[in-house]
């Protein structure tokens, strides 16, 4: 844990992790990645200028087994700028950031990449999207993204899509895995939302079926992304981080406070941790701020 230790270190240092400020803050309770119409945050100035939604033409309907036969077309969200506005400085930190977990795999694939966060309103689920979506963008790379918050989903509505039948549908056996995908054939991007409403998301992360629903998406995808709740205090991240490859923790600069990265990374295999993303931490030249990912491990 000692480079994690580092980079909380260095980071402190500059001002970009908050040592004592609480969770109990307005500023970093407000989940802004999990609704569309809330405001969105600094990281994405570049973004509202340039974003449109890629399509207005109706998507495919489902089929009677509930899965989309065909590629859809997806209104996505203003705030998705890996696809709607990719010359944007904040597209570009997406960018530095797949090149960097592609750069610490050092022989190992990190083919299932959890991406989380110490609280809510760190935009761990923003950044899985775009990240994936920004992944999706390599020569023919095959990649799904799974809304596996079961607690509070939001990649359906990032993407405009029904919340089920996704991944608990799949879990509890209602539906296959096929009914549960959804390709967006204008991204090149499969997305599963987070389906039904679950009594016990944590029971389901840890179940044998879910083990079966990666290692089938690892034969059919080349990255599989994996939006899901805080890591602290839910048992959710923990049980479901033996099974994937790699974790990414998001963090809020100037926001988070360390002791919370601290709790969050408590309890992980350190060599599945590939870093932290620090969100809102650049500006634009115009007084905004952008997202940065400098301080990933490798």
């Amino acid at each position: 844990m000692s480079r994690i230790q580092d980079i909380l270190n260095k980071a402190e240092r500059e001002g970009t992790v908050k040592r004592t400020r609480g969770l109990g803050d307005s500023t970093a309770v407000a989940d802004l990645a999990a609704s569309p119409t809330a405001a969105p945050p600094r990281s994405t100035a570049v973004e509202r200028t340039q974003a449109r939604p890629a399509s207005d033409r109706p998507a495919a309907e489902p089929t009677a087994s509930g899965g989309a036969t065909t590629p859809r077309e997806a209104t996505l969200d203003h705030r998705l700028v890996a696809a709607l506005a990719p010359q944007s400085l904040a597209a570009e930190q997406y960018r530095s950031l797949r090149t960097r977990i592609s750069s610490a795999e050092n022989g190992r694939a990190n083919r299932a990449i959890i991406v989380t966060s110490p609280g809510k309103g760190d935009g761990k689920s923003l950044t899985a999207a775009n990240l994936a979506l920004t992944m999706a963008q390599e020569y023919q790379h095959r990649v799904l993204l799974i809304d596996a918050d079961l607690r509070r989903p939001t990649q359906h509505r990032l993407f405009s899509l029904p919340e089920a039948p996704g991944l608990t549908d799949v879990l509890m056996g209602a539906v296959t895995l096929d009914d549960a995908f959804v390709p967006l054939a204008d991204h090149h991007l499969t997305v599963m939302p987070s389906g039904v409403p679950a009594m016990h998301p944590a029971e389901l992360l840890g179940s044998a079926a879910m083990r079966r629903v990666l290692d089938s998406a690892r034969t059919r995808f080349d990255r599989v992304i994996l939006d899901m709740p805080p890591a602290s205090p839910l048992a959710d991240v923990h049980v479901l981080a033996g099974m994937a490859d790699g974790v990414l923790m998001i963090v809020r600069a100037g926001v988070t406070p360390k002791p919370a990265i601290e709790r969050a990374l408590a309890g992980l295999d350190p060599q599945k941790v590939l870093g932290l993303v620090l969100n809102e931490t650049g500006t634009d030249g115009s007084g905004e701020g952008y997202g940065s990912y400098a301080y990933i491990a490798g």
